[in-house]
Parts: structure tokens; sequence; C-alpha cells
């Protein structure tokens, strides 16, 4: 089920006349599509992606803001700052669990920045984020294991042609350069 935040804004106006820096060249900005996506489309594919992970009972996916992401992860993993997607598994030990796998939240501001970053539609982005809170929902967790989550988000995505995932993008920020043997001028 997606749920929309009734106090967020799907297509908010610039509110200052001050031009906001993009990390993508003006050109490539102009041809993403920023636009929400529609409910149908989101639920078409949280239910070929939680097919695809192999996760039984409903899901709830709010879209929201990152006033809100910042909101719960305070509250539930407490840490002051917006993120952009945040999973709740069920409680497995409550009464009718097993017809409930969880819920995710996702940022919608922050997923539109995200999505101009990597050059790609916010649609694809949130599905980017949907997946990865899937996954977790599932049991995945990339901070305690090693690499099975990234694995299995990387297999995936394959499956459900989406781009580079959060796990990946995180890596690659993380490796140093590269350096050349040889004289300068020489590959």
């Amino acid at each position: 089920m997606i749920l929309i935040d009734q106090d967020l804004d799907p297509d908010p106006a610039p509110r200052s006349k001050a031009v906001k820096r993009l990390s993508v060249p003006i050109a490539a900005a102009k041809a993403i599509d920023l636009r929400m996506p529609t409910v149908g489309t989101l639920a078409a594919f949280l239910a070929k992606a939680q097919t695809s992970v192999r996760l039984r009972g409903q899901v709830t996916v709010l879209l929201t803001s990152d006033v809100m992401l910042r909101s719960l992860n305070r509250r539930f993993r407490g840490k002051k700052k917006a993120t952009d997607v945040l999973s709740f598994p069920a409680d497995a030990t409550a009464p009718g669990s097993e017809k409930i796998a969880g819920d995710l939240a996702i940022s919608v501001p922050t997923a539109k920045r995200q999505a101009a970053g990597q050059g790609h539609s916010l649609s694809t982005e949130i599905k980017v984020l949907m997946l990865h809170g899937l996954l977790h929902l599932a049991g995945y967790d990339h901070e305690a294991d090693s690499g099975e989550m990234a694995r299995r988000e990387r297999l995936l995505r394959g499956k459900l042609r989406l781009p580079l995932g959060l796990i990946e993008r995180v890596s690659v920020k993380k490796k140093p350069a590269r350096k050349t043997a040889g004289k300068a001028g020489r590959p």
C-alpha cells in the first residue's frame, strides 16, 4: 500500500527567486523527470519487488518529507538527521504478524535530490529506495553483514532494471582514487 503524506507538496514551487545549484549540468537536469510518480506505478513496482525479495505480508510505504524522516529517525534510531528511507519490520511476536511484513518511510525531497544527482527520474529513485527498504524488512542489514545485502540488492536491481543502489553509491564514494604507475603522460 502506498500512502502520500497530506503535508507533502508533490510538486513544490520554488519559494525564493534564488537559483539552487544542482550537482548535475543544467542541460542534464532539464531532462530528468522529477515529477511525483503515480500511486498505481509505485504500487505495481512494490508488488513486483516484494515478490522478487520473497517477502510475504503487507508492506505500507509512506512518501513524506525530510522533516518527518528526521523526526522518525530521531525517535526510532536516535539519529538527529533526515535520511532517505527507513524500514520498520513488523513485530514477529504480535498476533497476525504473518500478514504484515512492515512499513517503509521515504523522504520525497531527499529522493528528488538524489535522483538529480544520479541523473535519473524521481520514480526510479523511489523504486531504488523501496527495494533497499524491502531488503531490510526481509532481515538484511548491510551495516552488520559481510556484503550479503549488497550482493542481493545488486542481483535484484538487475532483475528489476534499476540503476546503482544505495549501498554501492556509498562504497563508490569511499574508494580511494587509483594511482597510476609510470611517467607523466603515460596511462
